[in-house]
């Protein structure tokens, strides 16, 4: 009974074993298959670039409405459905990943190992007909194989001689470039699990932070399933000051951003300046400087102490950027002017409650307004902040280094030669995988040099 129950497992443990090996593994080794895997990643991720991820409903039934819809078709309805909107978190763009990553699992295991493990293996031709089936062979009257050896060693040729059997030898180069598709292969592996790992676990924030405030990241516009917060809450971050420069003609040069990450005594933890492409990085959070505004506005009355008052974003239908504010005269409110700046070079104009300019001025400087001397302290900017988490980075990076370093070594080629000596005649032959036409060149440059011994 026992003997019947084991057989009647093993049958049925067999049964998977074999649709996989029938079935399954022909199609995920397919070329066609890994080829049109290959090109609807690359359209969904073109689409995940075009298409702004993570934004509001409002924003995308805003820029993708369903009369006109873009393209004919791509309307916002269409992209929630689809998830276009959160591309790289769907599950039909992951499951992509996963195919394709098996497919090249399987190509590996199936095809690029076992083809290393025949280039490792290999045997002496010891019969002269042997070399009738090599694409390149020779014949050489009064030649050693030593002296063939001696040539093949300074060509860079690993050398395989018994010592017992010195008239037969095998050689060969370039073994490094059947390993080459193996690396390249794990490197685009590595690179999906490292893309699949930072959709999963990492997120995306946007802050906007007055000069001289400090914030906890906590506006997150974007978060994977499975993202860890809870680090975000032993640290702050401070923007100690933050300020742009201008071209001579008035245009922006640059804006920066001197931060400084803090515990949660206060203690400061990190300090750098940032400014577009030079980032801060802490414990694995990025700090992209991206934008910029005015969020409020110092002043004095007469001999009072400074006042700050907020200054708003203005709608100017496009035909720039504006911050406003209102500052009452009299203490009842009654009376009041109104500010505008449009940067931070200082400059601010002043506009009663009729809408006339009444002055311009700078900031450090004064001006007599309904019976009151206001004094204009600063104008405070602030700093657009984008705050990204992504762990998969590492590896994906990982994965890209051995991507270049496997196509690098594919360009090896590899080469063997084997040489067989009789009473009187030497034979050699060769084949490789690759640069055929480099490689009969170095074949008859070999029994040239073989040659021309017996030519003196």
């Amino acid at each position: 009974m026992t003997i019947e129950n084991s057989a009647f497992t093993a049958s049925w443990w067999s049964v998977p074993g074999r649709i996989l090996r029938k079935e399954v593994l022909p199609v995920l080794t397919n070329l066609r298959l890994a080829i049109a895997l290959l090109l609807l990643i690359a359209v969904f991720s073109i689409s995940g670039t075009v298409i702004e991820q993570g934004q509001s409903p409002a924003f995308y039934q805003t820029n993708y409405p369903e009369h006109p819809a873009l393209f004919g078709f791509l309307t916002w309805k269409v992209i929630q459905v689809l998830g276009l909107d959160h591309v790289y978190r769907t599950w039909w763009y992951l499951g992509l990943l996963i195919v394709f990553g098996a497919s090249l699992t399987a190509c590996t295991f199936t095809r690029q190992l076992p083809a290393l493990k025949t280039a490792r293996r290999w045997k002496y031709y010891q019969e002269p007909r042997q070399f009738q089936k090599l694409a390149l062979s020779a014949e050489l009257d009064d030649i050693s194989v030593q002296s063939l050896k001696e040539i093949l060693h300074k060509r860079k040729y690993t050398i395989f001689q018994e010592p017992e059997k010195q008239d037969i030898l095998y050689a060969r180069k370039g073994i490094i470039g059947r390993i080459g598709p193996i690396i390249v292969h794990v490197g685009i592996v590595t690179i999906l699990l490292g893309g699949i790992l930072g959709a999963m676990t990492g997120f995306i924030a946007q802050e906007m932070i007055s000069s001289g405030d400090t914030f906890q990241v906590k506006n997150i516009i974007d978060a994977g399933p499975w993202a860890n917060f809870q680090n975000l809450k032993d640290w702050s971050v401070r923007v100690n000051r933050f300020w742009i420069d201008y071209t001579p003609t008035g245009g922006i040069d640059q804006f920066y951003s001197d931060m400084s990450v803090v515990n949660n005594q206060g203690e400061e933890l990190d300090h750098q300046k940032i400014f577009v492409n030079q980032p801060l990085r802490y414990h694995g959070v990025t700090f992209y400087q991206t934008d910029w505004g005015i969020s409020a506005i110092q002043i004095k009355f007469n001999n009072s102490p400074i006042f700050q008052l907020p200054m708003a974003s203005l709608d100017t239908k496009g035909k720039g950027r504006l911050w406003g504010s209102w500052i009452p005269t009299k203490p009842d409110l009654s009376e009041g002017v109104s500010v505008i700046a449009k940067d931070l070079q200082g400059m601010v104009l002043i506009y009663d409650s009729t809408g006339k300019l009444v002055d311009t001025v700078r900031t450090g400087m004064s001006t007599n307004i309904n019976g009151v001397n206001l004094k204009i302290v600063d104008v405070i900017g602030s700093t657009g902040l984008q705050i990204k988490s992504d762990p998969g980075i590492p590896i994906v990076y990982a994965g890209f280094a051995l991507l270049m370093l496997g196509a690098t070594m594919s360009y090896f080629t590899h080469s063997q030669i084997w040489a067989l000596k009789t009473s009187d005649r030497l034979y050699i032959g060769g084949k490789t995988n690759r640069a055929q036409v480099a490689f009969e060149k170095e074949i008859l440059e070999i029994l040239d040099t073989l040659s021309s011994p017996a030519k003196t």
